[in-house]
């Protein structure tokens, strides 16, 4: 019955709590989508967020399989958002957008692929996991980008805070994983780790216990060290001859009309 199709219920006005409905409304219906960004850094913090990390949230980030672009368009406008018409019509196969018109707030939706600065290849380890895609790729999307901004480094910080840095997946961030991806492109090496070896300085600015910095930042020196041990591939080497000479990330332009 109609009445039993929670998919017809109202949009949430709190994020996590939207984020969740979308996300049983997703396995429900066999819709293959898994969340990106802040949000899935909260809904991962099994403790809940430590107060210093706090923020608001514009946007949902989506990504889905290739292919899926279709079905994902009916499942969210099922949802009751709006779709930017235009925009899918021009760009659904690698991205669609969808508006919460009583919320004011976007939800974004990369199909296949996650290309900013830098290309983090997912393969399938896309949906390896529930809800969100892995701990490792969580902290890969946010690092790859070439300018932190204060979000991205409030959710880097707060995913480290939370997980341990080891060589699986899970509750852990796969060390192993980010270290094969920076040891295949030395671009993405290049952005990963000065991000990384940057979080120092930024974490001074938060108000934080002494032993919960230190937790941070020794989680910081195993990735780095991690990623110095992998052995190079042949193209890495090469690239890394011509390193800062030629620009080795791209600037991603941001959509019209987006919050």
């Amino acid at each position: 019955m109609k009445s039993e199709d929670r998919s017809t219920d109202s949009i949430r006005s709190d994020m996590v709590e939207e984020a969740l409905r979308i996300s049983e409304e997703a396995e429900r219906k066999n819709v293959a989508l898994r969340l990106l960004g802040g949000v899935a850094i909260k809904v991962r913090a099994r403790d809940g967020l430590n107060p210093a990390f706090e923020r608001e949230y514009a946007d949902l980030d989506w990504i889905t399989p290739k292919g899926k672009s279709a079905q994902v368009q009916r499942f969210f406008e099922s949802l009751g958002y709006a779709p930017q018409t235009r925009f899918n019509a021009i760009y659904g196969r690698e991205r669609l957008l969808y508006f919460d018109e009583e919320h004011d707030r976007q939800v974004d939706v990369l199909v296949g692929t996650f290309r900013m600065s830098h290309e983090i290849p997912f393969g399938e380890r896309m949906t390896m996991e529930p809800l969100t895609v892995p701990l490792a790729e969580l902290l890969l999307t946010k690092l790859q980008i070439i300018e932190l901004n204060e979000k991205d480094v409030r959710d880097t910080l707060a995913l480290l805070h939370d997980h341990p840095v080891d060589e699986q997946d899970g509750e852990s961030v796969n060390a192993a994983h980010v270290a094969k991806l920076c040891a295949s492109d030395w671009g993405l090496w290049r952005t990963f780790t000065a991000n990384l070896e940057a979080l120092g300085d930024h974490l001074a600015r938060y108000d934080l216990p002494a032993e919960s910095k230190e937790r941070i930042m020794d989680r910081v020196r195993t990735l780095l060290e991690r990623i110095e041990r992998e052995p190079k591939s042949f193209g890495w080497k090469m690239r890394a001859k011509i390193g800062d000479r030629k620009r080795w990330y791209e600037l991603p332009e941001e959509v019209e009309g987006g919050p």
